[in-house]
């Protein structure tokens, strides 16, 4: 219950998202395709959130790391829980794309 505090409010350790990306893992962007072509990380891919249960195969390995993200944090963290019961076991919310493009260098 505890740990579940923490990860809801954001505290406890951070995620180090640099050395995630080192390790292999996918940044799957959920915005939509017109938000996406505004603006987003390279070598990230877009899966706009309401198909993303329909084009799993485009995430990759299961097993891999996959960091979420959208304008906001709100539909990344939707992601997240759609990938999770899909069977991803290491998913990060890496909340807006902006922030997380600040985070990775």
């Amino acid at each position: 219950m505890i740990d579940t505090l923490k990860r809801i409010f954001g505290l406890g350790p951070k995620t180090d998202y640099a050395q995630l990306l080192q390790q292999g893992a996918v940044i799957v962007d959920v915005r939509t395709k017109g938000e996406y072509n505004g603006g987003h990380i390279k070598g990230s891919k877009n899966i706009p959130l309401n198909s993303l249960g329909q084009n799993l195969k485009k995430v990759g390995n299961k097993s891999k790391p996959v960091i979420t993200c959208c304008a906001s944090g709100m539909r990344s963290a939707s992601a997240k829980t759609t990938l999770e019961m899909a069977g991803y076991t290491e998913v990060h919310n890496g909340g807006g794309w902006r922030n997380l493009q600040n985070k990775i260098g």
